[in-house]
């Protein structure tokens, strides 16, 4: 499969079909699939994911926000 780049948070909704992009990158990851929200988050663009970020902050528990953090770095 090609790698994707450079999308927004809609077009990752449409491909994917889900409502919120970020909550199913949250999703992916409580589900134990890290390696699959590293891709997802490679995905977006770089305003896209700043935005990621910034719903990890918001939306995630503490207990998981860091270990999001260092999934994607």
């Amino acid at each position: 499969m090609k790698t994707r780049h450079s999308k927004t948070p809609i077009q990752q909704c449409r491909y994917y079909e889900v409502d919120n992009i970020f909550e199913y990158m949250y999703e992916t990851y409580i589900n134990g699939n890290h390696s699959q929200l590293k891709i997802l988050y490679k995905e977006l663009r770089r305003e896209a994911r700043k935005e990621f970020i910034a719903f990890c902050f918001e939306m995630v528990s503490p207990q998981h926000r860091m270990q999001i953090m260092q999934a994607i770095v």
